[in-house]
């Protein structure tokens, strides 16, 4: 057990010093920081409000039905032209911004034809608006009061309100801002799972290669050798997801108190802390003993982590589907997504922000991932009886599975 411990508190040490460890492990929390002071500077350069530009578009109405309400909020005046060749006209010597032409049939079919000498993605949003405005209003006059015509243009401001079990409000309201921390965190919460793992199989690959493993091997078991390569780096690990949650509640409390609007509604799911620390642990558990395992069998450092890809890009899969997820939260495959241990530590953040996960789908993905780890771990254990010390090329895969149903 001693010689377990000394090898736990090398491994540890060793990537707590290492330099890509304590870069990513500050990287969030001072680039975060970095962006909130960014934007309060931007923000407090120029408090007063700028005055509303002055754009001119023209337009030819083809029907003879739109003459009145030319002049929109914002600073947008229109101007009428009889033929499409005075409004070309107009454009080119830049007496309009861009004009646009009203057909014969667009009472039928709604189209309007737009005309613009900028390269742009999609039309500016105040414009859109104030074609829609100029054209709602005269297609309303004298059909419909003012006050309904100005409902027509704005029908809905759609406030949703959810209530908990008793019929109270809830305290998380979900939206936006219940959906970014979760996935934000989801997202560094695998990173950091790749990134211990990663050091694992890299320290085993090299030192496989290095022939430095044959020294270790006759000072300590393979036993020892994994348990405490495994303990070591989860211990970083941990230490690094710790400070992740720490800084990640101090600064939502501060971006949702100094900056407010959208960011006012940033919240931090209740159990996040809890299920942030027991899927780390969880998932580094299962990465990285199918790590070990690998780096066992891996003739060197490259070739294994080739092999590993086979199980780290199945990891990012709820990310791929993300959109799907979002519209569908209670989908089925949602649900597999969770129970699967290769996905699970990523979909249970994700969902969390979307429509939460039932108390017996924590429990029965929690217990697949524990199964899934001590399955694992007994294969880690004969790859590093079988592989540790056989050198030169790589085994098929079919030699693989023979020699691991003989160990």
């Amino acid at each position: 057990m001693n010689k377990t411990v000394l090898i736990v508190k090398h491994e540890f040490l060793r990537t707590v010093k290492r330099k890509g460890f304590v870069i990513m492990t500050l990287a969030f929390p001072m680039i975060a920081l970095l962006a909130i002071g960014i934007y309060q500077i931007v923000q407090g350069i120029d408090t007063s409000p700028a005055p509303d530009e002055e754009v001119t578009i023209g337009y030819v109405d083809k029907i003879d039905l739109f003459e009145g309400y030319t002049e929109q909020p914002g600073g947008i005046t229109f101007i009428a032209y009889r033929t499409e060749e005075e409004a070309t006209s107009a454009l080119l010597t830049e007496d309009i911004s861009e004009y646009f032409i009203i057909p014969l049939d667009y009472v039928s079919t709604g189209v309007v034809i737009r005309y613009t000498s900028e390269k742009e993605l999609e039309p500016p949003d105040e414009t859109q608006w104030a074609m829609k405005s100029f054209l709602l209003s005269n297609l309303l006059e004298g059909q419909a009061s003012p006050e309904i015509a100005e409902r027509v243009k704005s029908p809905m401001w759609l406030s949703s309100i959810r209530l908990d079990e008793t019929g109270e409000v809830a305290t998380d309201q979900g939206g936006f801002g219940a959906f970014i921390v979760p996935l934000l965190f989801g997202f560094l919460l695998i990173m950091a799972i790749f990134s211990s793992s990663g050091y694992l199989l890299q320290g085993l690959g090299e030192e496989k290669e290095n022939r430095i493993m044959e020294i270790l091997l006759s000072s300590v078991s393979a036993r020892q050798l994994l348990t405490g390569k495994v303990l070591g780096l989860g211990a970083a690990g941990l230490v690094q997801v710790v400070i992740w949650l720490l800084s990640a509640v101090f600064l939502v409390q501060w971006v949702s108190t100094t900056i407010g609007g959208v960011l006012s509604t940033l919240q931090i799911p209740d159990n996040l802390l809890i299920l942030g620390i027991v899927y780390f642990i969880l998932g580094y558990l299962f990465f990285a003993v199918l790590m070990a395992g690998i780096g066992a069998i891996g003739a060197t450092a490259r070739e294994s982590q080739q092999m590993s890809m086979l199980f780290l890009m199945p990891a990012w899969i709820p990310f791929w589907v993300l959109f799907f997820i979002t519209r569908n939260p209670n989908h089925v495959i949602n649900t597999v997504l969770t129970m699967i241990p290769v996905t699970a530590p990523t979909m249970v953040f994700i969902r969390l922000g979307t429509s939460g996960i039932p108390t017996w789908e924590l429990v029965l993905s929690i217990s697949l991932l524990v199964a899934a780890i001590i399955g694992a771990l007994v294969l880690a254990a004969k790859a590093f009886r079988v592989f540790l010390l056989m050198y030169g090329k790589t085994p098929r895969l079919g030699e693989i599975i023979r020699r691991l149903r003989e160990a």
